[in-house]
């Protein structure tokens, strides 16, 4: 009982620090943080399915797979964002 309140804990613990960093974050170095985000969202991807893949109880397999689907949405979505904002500075070609 006493090992799910201390992972809440961090789980409240690693929100509000990532929501103070990524607010202080200028907007010309969006584009560079996507990049990095999505690394580690592909990392959070794998350690949701090793944890699935461990789960012993309905909880956990219930906990595992909500965390494979958001890990793997938001990794394909940071890519997606990634994407389309490079697209901004390529040039574009006129027909002449």
């Amino acid at each position: 009982m006493i090992t799910g309140f201390i992972a809440l804990y961090i789980i409240m613990l690693a929100g509000f620090t990532g929501y103070e960093v990524i607010a202080r974050v200028p907007a010309i170095l969006h584009t560079p943080l996507m990049s990095g985000s999505n690394f580690v969202h592909g990392i959070v991807l794998v350690g949701s399915m090793v944890a699935l893949g461990h789960a012993e109880t309905k909880l956990g397999v219930l906990v595992g797979f909500v965390g494979v689907i958001l890990g793997a949405g938001n990794a394909v979505g940071g890519y997606v964002v990634t994407e389309r904002m490079l697209e901004m500075f390529k040039t574009s070609k006129k027909d002449a």
